[in-house]
């Protein structure tokens, strides 16, 4: 018997976070794969517009060191995006890191884990809240 709720569906969240809050976030069912990172880049050049100059900082993951992503960077430096990439087995360098951990162990409500649309709900909320409802301080 499988003890999981929803064992083939999978929700999740490529995020951009700022010091100050501001935020930018593509959700993505299922896997994520490199098209799925070049598709949430691509959004995120376009959130921003003419904004100054930004380092988005990434794993090691292969959807993030693929052909496909190393194709695309001097399209999104033409946007003002560097990517950085973070050394081997360090998740504690990244900035998201901490956002993630408060969404699934403190904003998160127990009941939003009841079904998969309650999910997708939930997280949506927190999502759309954060930098006014919900916020980290980074100092």
């Amino acid at each position: 018997m499988n003890s999981r709720p929803f064992p083939t569906r999978r929700l999740n969240v490529l995020g951009f976070l700022s010091r100050d809050n501001r935020a930018f976030f593509s959700t993505v069912v299922g896997t994520v794969d490199s098209l799925a990172i070049i598709k949430a880049l691509d959004g995120f050049a376009a959130w921003r517009g003419n904004a100054k100059p930004c380092v988005v900082v990434l794993d090691n993951a292969t959807w993030h060191t693929s052909q496909a992503i190393r194709d695309r960077v001097a399209d999104w430096a033409g946007h003002g995006i560097v990517l950085h990439y973070l050394p081997t087995y360090s998740p504690e360098l990244n900035l998201i890191e901490t956002l993630w951990r408060r969404i699934k162990y403190d904003w998160l409500p127990l009941t939003a884990y009841q079904t998969f649309d309650t999910l997708t709900q939930a997280v949506q909320a927190v999502l759309n809240g954060i930098g006014s409802e919900y916020k980290i301080s980074f100092v």
